[in-house]
């Protein structure tokens, strides 16, 4: 499997030097001057029953807390660490959160993985990242996973997992008001030579793009202009920083769209979240209904790097103040997805 040169120089243990300093100090500081959470703090656990989003008791969690039990002494020294400990925030196109893989571990470690991360799909989603990850990794147990906190107890932890086009995770809402337990990646190169065709032939995701596409066709002349930018934000995870109030007009906002095209920007969102399990779409809900809701969303398109110069969008994001998912399709597919509810108050560690 060949490898991209956009993927190629990640698959290691993240610098943690480099974390800090690219991803959770700039979402911070866009959260604390904005009253938003900050993703990877270790708030207050939400259990209660009115709060969307998982539990403890949740399939994927309960799973999790099996997991930990398994685990010998040596192993934890591996793979478990701190629930506050920098590694939990971050997040990457390509990347070792340890050295261990999945297939490393025993047979019965290797089946709660698998059954942990089944239930974090809806049954679609966990088909279309099967193919992902065979053709990406030569399949799941090539991925990576760690633990932090002390799952099955009082306490917060966090099992996430990582690999070539994956950094998803299980946290039983460990992490308050923040929709899936911190941000995520998922992507695909279905050519395994980095580039995919103009109609991404083979890509388990684009079925979002064309959705997004459709409501770029849908747009008046103005509308289009107003939505259409040359340059992308960078395919990176500072792409996907929370800015709160100050989004600003960047792109054009669903508030402007008539009835029929609010339509397609829901059916978008219904795509988007579909590979997830109900618990965490239930949770994005919560987040964007707190933030003010659809029409509080903006969708941006950019020229930049249209693969077969068709028209054909393959770079868009859908942004709102506590809402970033950044679609980056170009050469292959690369999303970034950051998603919290609005808090006036802030629990920050680290």
């Amino acid at each position: 499997m060949a490898e991209c040169s956009i993927c190629d120089d990640s698959n290691r243990e993240p610098d943690p030097t480099v974390s800090r300093r690219d991803f959770v100090k700039s979402v911070g500081a866009a959260a604390l001057a904005t009253g938003l959470p900050l993703i990877g703090s270790g708030g207050r656990r939400a259990f209660a029953a009115d709060v969307p989003g998982p539990t403890p008791k949740a399939p994927a969690e309960t799973g999790v807390a099996r997991f930990y039990k398994t685990l010998s002494d040596e192993q934890k020294k591996l793979i478990c660490f701190p629930f506050d400990h920098v590694k939990r925030s971050e997040v990457q196109n390509n990347w070792a959160i340890v050295k261990p893989s999945i297939g490393e571990m025993s047979k019965e470690q290797q089946a709660l993985c698998t059954e942990i991360f089944k239930n974090l799909c809806s049954e679609e989603g966990y088909e279309r990242f099967q193919k992902q990850m065979e053709e990406d990794a030569g399949g799941f147990k090539n991925y990576h996973v760690a633990v932090f906190g002390e799952p099955g107890g009082e306490t917060p932890f966090e099992w996430v997992l990582t690999g070539r086009h994956n950094t998803i995770r299980a946290d039983g809402n460990s992490v308050e008001g923040v929709a899936f337990g911190g941000p995520i990646f998922y992507g695909h190169d279905p050519t395994g030579g980095g580039n995919d065709d103009a109609k991404h032939s083979g890509n388990v995701w684009w079925y979002q793009g064309e959705q997004a596409n459709k409501i770029f066709k849908s747009l008046d002349d103005k509308q289009q202009a107003k939505a259409l930018l040359e340059k992308g934000d960078p395919d990176a995870p500072r792409s996907i920083q929370l800015k709160g109030e100050k989004l600003g007009a960047v792109g054009l906002g669903v508030a402007e769209l008539d009835g029929q095209q609010k339509e397609m920007v829901q059916k978008l969102l219904k795509d988007l979240t579909s590979p997830f399990r109900a618990f965490d779409v239930a949770e994005v809900q919560e987040c964007l209904t707190a933030a003010g809701g659809v029409d509080k969303l903006r969708l941006t398109y950019y020229k930049e790097g249209d693969i077969g110069k068709d028209g054909v969008w393959d770079i868009w994001k859908l942004e709102g103040p506590a809402f970033s998912w950044y679609f980056h399709g170009s050469p292959h597919v690369h999303t970034w997805v950051n998603i919290a509810r609005p808090t006036t108050s802030t629990t920050a560690k680290g």
